[in-house]
C-alpha cells in the first residue's frame, strides 16, 4: 500500500486493463455494423438537433462525445487514418479493438504485457513486409481502369454505391486534372484543387464536373457583365466601403461648409483605390470584404466583374491557380504613397456567372498556374448532399494516394487473411513467447473480412474457412497460377468466394499499411497503461464547509 494519499480515483493492474478495452469494444461496437458494402448507415443527432445520416467512421466517432481516456485514442485514431489516406477508418478502429481484446486475454493468462506489446511489433514489421513484397501490384501495370475500380471500391460502402460507376469516373478525371510537380521535382495531385459544391434539386446522375473552380456566389451588381474571356482578376483582402478615420481621432471643424469637403474626400478616397485596381488592367476583382453601393458604380462603369464577401480560403486557391497575389493594402512601404502594381494581377480564359439550381454561381475556367476541378452535387436534400459529399472526398484521398505511391492491393478481405495465414506460419518458426501474441495478431485480423460476412446476413465461419485455403494454397503452392489465388476475396453479393484483382475491387496499397500501423500503435499505446488516476476537482470553500457538515453529523456532533 503507497504511503501517499491522492485525492481522487485511482485503478491499478489487470482492473484498468480490462476497463479501458471494454470501452474500446464498446466504441467498436457502434461502428461495427457499418463496415462494407453492405454495412448500415448510422443517425446522429447532437445537442441541439442536427441530424447527420453517415456510415463513415471518422464521421460517426467525431460526432460521439466520447469521456473514457483510452476510448478517445480511438476517435483520434480514426480522424488520423482519415487525414492520412481518407478511407479505411472503420477497419482500423475494429482491428484496433480485436487485438486489444486478444490481448487483454493474453495478459489475463499471466503473459507480460512488455511480450505482448513485442510481439505485436515484430508482426507489425513483419506484414508490412510482406504486403510490400507480395500483395501489391503497380498501377502502371493495369492501368486507368485499375482508379476507377479503387474508387468505385471506396464508393461501394457509401450511399453512392449505386451510382458508383458514373461518380468514378467523375473523381478519377478530376484527380487526374490537377496533377501539379512541386518544388522538388515530385508529381502531386492536392485534393484541395477539387472543389465540391452542394445544389438541391434534381437526382444525383444530374451532378457534374467542371474543368475550373466555381464559386457559390453571383455578381455584386446586375449592371456588371456575366462573361469576360482572357480575365485579368486581382485579389483584395481589405473593405472597399467609405474610408473612416481610425477611432479615437478627432477632426474640429469651424466652418460648417467644412463638412461636406470632409465627407467628399472620405468617398474619394475609396473612389481612388477602385480606379488604381481598374486602371491596373483587372476585369475581375474579389474582395474577402464589403464594397460600397458607389465603389460598385464605378466597376459597372469600367464593365469589370465584382465579387464580395469571397472567403478568404476561396480566395487564396483561386490566386493560386491564376498567378494572382492576394493584396492586404495597397501602401508601398518605400514612399508611402498607395499603388497597385499589374503584376499582382492573375488570369484565366474565362469567367462566367451561371445558375445551377436556385443559386447563382461564378465559374473560373482556363487557369494560367494550376488547373482547378469543381463538382457540382445534385440531390434531394440536406442529408444527402453531405454524405454524397463525405464519399466524393473518401475516394478523391484514395485515387490521389494510389496515383502519388503508384501501388494497389487487393480488397474484400484478401490481404487481412493472406497476412493472417502468413503469421500463422511465421510463429511457429519462433520459440519465444512472442510467437503467442503473433498467432493472436493473425486471429485478430480475420476480424475484418468476417466482420464483412456477417454485415452481409452471410455465413461468416463457411466464408474465412474458405478464404484461408485458397490463401493457404498461394502461399505453398510452387505453381504460379495458383499463386494468384492470393487474390481472392469475399465476393458480398452472391456470397462466395473470388479473385478480386479481376473483379476489380482494389484498394491503395498504402491504406492497409497505415491501418495496420495506426491499430497496432494505438493497441500498444493503450496496453502500455497500468496506472489511471483521476485526479478529484480542488473544493471550493463551500464544498469544505459542506464536508463538515456531513462529518459533523455523521459523528453526532453540533457544527456550529
Amino acid at each position: 500500500m503507497s504511503g501517499v494519499s491522492i485525492i481522487g480515483e485511482r485503478e491499478q493492474g489487470q482492473d484498468v486493463r480490462t476497463s479501458n478495452i471494454t470501452a474500446v469494444i464498446g466504441l467498436a461496437n457502434i461502428v461495427k455494423t457499418s463496415l462494407g458494402p453492405q454495412g448500415l448507415d448510422k443517425m446522429l443527432v447532437d445537442s441541439i438537433g442536427d441530424v447527420t445520416i453517415t456510415n463513415d467512421g471518422a464521421t460517426i466517432l467525431s460526432q460521439l462525445e466520447v469521456e473514457h481516456p483510452a476510448a478517445k485514442v480511438l476517435v483520434e485514431l480514426a480522424n488520423l487514418q482519415d487525414k492520412e489516406v481518407g478511407d479505411g477508418t472503420t477497419s482500423v478502429v475494429i482491428l484496433a479493438a480485436e487485438l486489444l481484446k486478444r490481448a487483454n486475454n493474453l495478459v489475463k493468462n499471466k503473459i507480460h504485457p512488455t511480450t505482448v506489446m513485442a510481439g505485436y511489433r515484430l508482426a507489425l514489421k513483419e506484414m508490412i513486409k510482406y504486403i510490400k513484397s507480395n500483395l501489391t501490384v503497380k498501377v502502371e501495370d493495369l492501368g486507368r481502369d485499375a482508379l476507377i475500380s479503387a474508387a468505385r471500391t471506396s464508393m461501394s460502402s457509401k450511399i453512392v454505391g449505386s451510382e458508383s460507376a458514373f461518380f468514378s469516373e467523375m473523381v478519377v478525371t478530376a484527380m487526374e486534372r490537377v496533377k501539379t510537380i512541386n518544388n522538388m521535382g515530385k508529381t502531386k495531385y492536392p485534393v484541395k484543387n477539387v472543389n465540391i459544391l452542394k445544389v438541391h434539386g434534381k437526382s444525383s446522375k444530374e451532378s457534374m464536373l467542371i474543368n475550373g473552380y466555381a464559386l457559390e456566389m453571383g455578381r455584386a451588381a446586375q449592371g456588371m457583365p456575366t462573361s469576360i474571356e482572357n480575365a485579368k482578376i486581382a485579389c483584395i483582402a481589405f473593405n472597399l466601403n467609405k474610408f473612416r478615420l481610425h477611432m479615437g481621432i478627432q477632426v474640429l471643424v469651424k466652418d460648417p461648409a467644412e463638412l461636406e469637403a470632409i465627407r467628399q474626400k472620405e468617398m474619394d478616397f475609396t473612389k481612388d483605390r477602385v480606379n488604381m485596381i481598374i486602371e491596373s488592367g483587372a476585369n475581375v476583382v474579389l474582395c474577402s470584404g464589403g464594397i460600397d453601393d458607389f465603389a460598385l458604380k464605378y466597376f459597372v462603369e469600367a464593365g469589370v466583374i465584382a465579387l464580395r464577401r469571397v472567403s478568404i480560403s476561396d480566395m487564396r486557391r483561386i490566386a493560386t491557380a491564376t498567378g494572382a497575389t492576394v493584396v492586404t493594402n495597397l501602401s508601398d512601404y518605400e514612399t508611402s504613397d498607395e499603388k497597385f502594381e499589374a503584376s499582382n494581377l492573375g488570369s484565366c480564359s474565362l469567367v462566367q456567372e451561371k445558375r445551377i439550381g436556385d443559386y447563382d454561381h461564378i465559374f473560373f475556367e482556363g487557369l494560367a498556374e494550376t488547373n482547378c476541378q469543381t463538382i457540382v452535387i445534385r440531390g434531394a436534400n440536406e442529408y444527402f448532399l453531405d454524405e454524397v459529399d463525405r464519399s466524393l472526398h473518401d475516394s478523391l484521398c484514395v485515387v490521389k494516394r494510389i496515383l502519388e505511391s503508384n501501388a494497389i492491393v487487393t480488397g474484400g478481405g484478401a490481404v487481412e487473411t493472406s497476412l493472417s495465414v502468413y503469421l500463422d506460419d511465421f510463429a511457429r518458426t519462433l520459440e519465444s513467447r512472442e510467437l503467442l501474441a503473433i498467432s493472436e495478431v493473425a486471429e485478430s485480423l480475420l476480424i475484418i473480412p468476417k466482420t464483412l460476412a456477417i454485415n452481409a446476413a452471410l455465413d461468416a465461419t463457411d466464408l474465412v474457412a474458405k478464404l484461408k485455403v485458397f490463401h493457404h494454397a498461394s502461399q505453398t503452392a510452387e505453381d504460379q497460377s495458383k499463386k494468384e489465388l492470393k487474390h481472392y476475396g469475399l465476393d458480398l453479393i452472391n456470397g462466395k468466394c473470388r479473385n478480386n484483382m479481376i473483379a476489380g475491387v482494389l484498394e491503395p496499397a498504402i491504406s492497409k499499411v497505415k491501418s495496420l500501423k495506426f491499430a497496432i500503435e494505438a493497441a500498444i499505446a493503450i496496453l502500455r497503461v497500468d496506472d489511471m488516476i483521476k485526479i478529484a476537482p480542488k473544493l471550493t470553500e463551500e464544498d469544505k464547509m459542506r464536508l463538515a457538515q456531513q462529518q459533523a453529523a455523521a459523528q453526532g456532533q453540533d457544527f456550529f
